[in-house]
């Protein structure tokens, strides 16, 4: 059997991603393209519940140019999911209807779905685990995005609605944040993580995996990269001390400090502090529930996981 090139987009709360891959009949994935834009679809969603006008017109531009990129690379099978944000926006229709138009120039039918919190966190699970050694098992991987934080392991999964979007909004508004802001954001944290750890144990895990871009980002910051390198991140190894180190000093640092820093997206800049927070919490529960002392970062995601099931 051939290869079969496919296309996957994941749309969040903060950024769309695209994944063009060739999957092999072994179930292999070869990576084309792998690209990011941080569009903020779900800026003000939490206060309004619907998107804003703008935050279509971006989503769409990149979704525009995402496609001529499918077109130009013949790719012959293509799925898209939307996930937190757009699960909460009340005018979503207005967003299907974008997608449809632009992705059936690809796929005849072609449209965004909005998954569920534990789809996304399968898919994420997928994904992440692919290129790791089975006998680091059993693993839990988190993803922490824009609106919602999934945590899944092989047999239980959860979809929190906290997301470093999502946690900014909501409450840290000055720069850098006041320690009254924090102390807020660190309650709201743990009440919409509490009910995630009841219902994923982490008895016997091994191996703690993070993706999406603020945890990224943290271990780039934690290598010490002049820039964004996704090679020397993924599957990169870190101390809980030392993650904790990168995360108190994005908490406490103004957005015109991070935003001079290599591997700092422009698009993480003024929400990085409420995904060191979100990431504070998930380590210390990581350390109290299953003894872990590091954490493992990977490259591989949501994307990899939908596009690995596109073929099968």
């Amino acid at each position: 059997m051939g290869d079969t090139r496919v296309a996957a987009v994941d749309c969040g709360t903060n950024s769309i991603r695209l994944l063009i891959a060739d999957v092999d009949g072994r179930g292999g994935l070869v990576d084309v393209v792998r690209e990011m834009r941080v569009v903020r679809l779900g800026e003000g969603v939490d206060a309004t519940g619907q998107f804003t006008t703008e935050a279509i017109a971006r989503t769409r531009a990149a979704l525009a140019d995402y496609v001529e990129q499918m077109k130009s690379a013949g790719v012959q099978r293509v799925r898209m999911v939307a996930t937190s944000a757009t699960r909460d926006a009340s005018n979503r229709d207005e967003f299907f209807a974008m997608t449809a138009e632009l992705l059936g120039q690809v796929a005849a039918g072609a449209v965004a779905e909005v998954i569920s919190g534990e789809e996304e966190a399968a898919l994420s699970f997928r994904g992440a685990v692919g290129g790791l050694d089975p006998a680091q098992g059993p693993f839990a991987v988190t993803d922490l995005g824009g609106g919602s934080t999934e945590i899944v392991t092989a047999d239980a999964a959860y979809s929190a609605n906290i997301g470093c979007v999502r946690l900014t909004e909501h409450s840290l508004h000055s720069d850098p944040p006041t320690a009254v802001e924090i102390a807020e954001a660190e309650a709201f944290v743990a009440q919409r993580l509490s009910p995630a750890f009841e219902a994923v144990p982490l008895d016997g895990v091994r191996t703690w995996v993070g993706v999406a871009g603020t945890l990224t980002t943290i271990a780039a910051l934690a290598l010490g990269l002049d820039e964004y390198d996704p090679e020397a991140i993924h599957l990169s190894r870190h101390p809980l001390t030392e993650i904790e180190t990168v995360c108190r000093e994005l908490l406490a640092a103004t957005r015109a400090e991070r935003a001079v820093l290599g591997p700092m997206h422009a698009g993480r800049v003024d929400v990085i502090g409420g995904g060191s927070l979100v990431t504070l919490a998930l380590a210390h529960q990581f350390s109290r529930r299953a003894g872990l002392t590091e954490l493992v970062v990977s490259e591989h995601d949501i994307l990899d996981g939908i596009a690995l099931g596109i073929t099968s």
